[in-house]
């Protein structure tokens, strides 16, 4: 045989090779960054971003002066490029609670610690003008959600335990506490406006026979009362967390989680589906029955747990585990819908026993206190559900090494015609995974963020306060602080950045 023969031959044969490898797409693609440089001896907050959709970001921190404040804004296009920037003046009292988008316009809710109203500044996306409404409230309570209505704003909180949502009017400059609430203690789950001017408010409460149920109230956009729907669970179950979506065939879905008598901990999910005319049904599914629910364990872990799980259902004994679990996100996928929650515990640290003065001991301190340190998450749950509101499939995705101070939704996900990404980010690193359905099409895969120049290091504990969010279409943006350094200069000159980058994914 000649060489050239054996040659062709190797050739084709890595080519067809070649043809046989499956392919592998890249998860997150970094577009572009943008860096504004900050003075290390500022005082003044960092800039939060909030999304603008398809007209950019907008740019907002606190600049602390001697009588008033001073809201600085930037407004962003999707190029990361500034178009416009601009200045407000704000009482030293105001605090800044939310920021929310409708339509051409940007809502900012302030509210001030020496009254119980509001103020709400409304700013022009397009060129930043904005007016100042005074929202008055003899109801002294913080906001916890504020959404924009047709016609005007539903701000949320409690007063005394109990949950309330507060509408103004923008034309009429009137307020009022809206029907259904202020009475019993609970607690306001979610405002969800919907594109047709209604909105749902959700609050989980006890009923009369001290069952946790959830209330489903649906208001127009003038903030009167439309409907009441009360889903009540079976017995021994308590309903403690929902989340509210409207089907395209008309239907309400309300997904969220159950347990037992302990409503500080949940058992598993449940999902209820309203038709038109208020009757629903509820669909319990237990964390034991999902095939994913514990592969954020060690092998070895999770192998003793559904060990476990199989020899209670084989003696016909109850399956229970308590989880502090959050539902996110509810949203239509394939002609039904996904849903995506995470699960987290609470850390703590403790004082060491000391004593005083004199060399004495009082029990407090011998024993030592313990001190809330964050809430420390373990994995995301993914679940597909059929039209009835049946388990169809899950996944997980594992959370390394992330707390927080306060209860926040780490993982994104974007669905596709054929798979759902998920994505999280972690100091400097942007973690992903691509399922689909049960199955995993592309491990966990870790990225760090894009540099502005090729020499530039950011090292992981050089970056604070960073977030991914959504933005628009297939597109995320990643921003925080970080000090950035530059190994390419001769003194190893470093510099502190607030820095917004720009990912797509396929």
């Amino acid at each position: 045989m000649s060489f050239t023969s054996i040659r062709l031959k190797l050739i084709s044969f890595l080519l067809l090779t070649l043809l046989c490898l499956p392919v592998v797409r890249a998860q997150v693609n970094q577009l572009d960054r943008l860096e504004i440089l900050l003075n290390e001896q500022d005082d003044n907050e960092n800039y939060q971003v909030s999304s603008l959709e398809e007209k950019g970001l907008l740019l907002s921190r606190r600049l602390l002066g001697k009588t008033d404040d001073i809201i600085e804004l930037i407004k962003i296009d999707t190029s990361l490029r500034e178009t416009w920037k601009g200045y407000i003046n704000i009482p030293k009292e105001n605090k800044i609670s939310h920021i929310r988008m409708k339509d051409s316009f940007v809502f900012i809710l302030m509210k001030s610690i020496q009254s119980t109203g509001f103020q709400i500044i409304s700013i022009k996306i397009e060129d930043g003008n904005y007016g100042i409404a005074t929202v008055k409230n003899l109801i002294p309570f913080n906001p916890t959600d504020f959404v924009i209505t047709g016609t005007g704003v539903m701000i949320g909180g409690y007063f005394n335990y109990r949950p309330l949502v507060l509408y103004f009017n923008f034309k009429s400059q009137l307020s009022k506490i809206l029907p259904g609430f202020f009475y019993e203690m609970g607690e306001l789950t979610q405002i969800k406006p919907y594109s047709d001017g209604t909105v749902d408010i959700l609050v989980s409460a006890k009923n009369w026979e001290r069952e946790n149920c959830i209330w489903v109230r649906t208001y127009n956009e003038d903030g009167d009362l439309i409907k009441t729907i009360i889903l009540e669970p079976e017995v021994n179950r308590n309903l403690i967390f929902g989340r509210a979506i409207k089907m395209p065939n008309g239907a309400q879905v309300v997904a969220g989680v159950y347990g037992g008598r302990n409503v500080e901990y949940s058992r598993g999910i449940f999902v209820a589906e309203i038709n038109p005319f208020g009757e629903y049904v509820i669909n319990y599914h237990n964390f034991g029955d999902l095939e994913n629910f514990f592969n954020y364990m060690t092998a070895r872990r999770e192998k003793r747990v559904k060990e476990r799980i199989e020899r209670r259902k084989i003696k016909g004994k109850k399956i229970k585990f308590n989880y502090r679990f959050l539902v996110h996100e509810v949203m239509p996928y394939q002609n039904s819908y996904v849903m995506l929650g995470e699960a987290f515990y609470p850390r703590y640290t403790y004082t060491s026993g000391r004593g005083n003065i004199y060399g004495f001991y009082s029990n407090s301190l011998m024993r030592g206190e313990r001190i809330f340190d964050g809430y420390q998450y373990t994995h995301a749950i993914v679940i597909g559900f059929n039209s009835s509101g049946n388990l169809v499939w899950d996944n997980s995705f594992e959370i390394n090494d992330v707390k927080t101070f306060e209860l926040q939704q780490m993982v994104k996900i974007a669905p596709q015609n054929q798979s759902i990404s998920l994505f999280y980010l972690h100091k400097n690193l942007v973690r992903s995974k691509i399922i689909q359905n049960n199955e995993v099409l592309e491990g966990e895969a870790t990225d760090p963020l894009k540099n502005r120049f090729d020499f530039d290091v950011v090292k992981e504990r050089d970056t604070e306060s960073s977030k991914l969010d959504y933005w628009y279409d297939h597109h995320f943006f990643a921003s925080g602080t970080q000090i950035v350094r530059n190994k390419a200069s001769v003194d190893k000159a470093y510099r502190k950045v607030f820095f917004i980058v720009k990912l797509a994914y396929p």
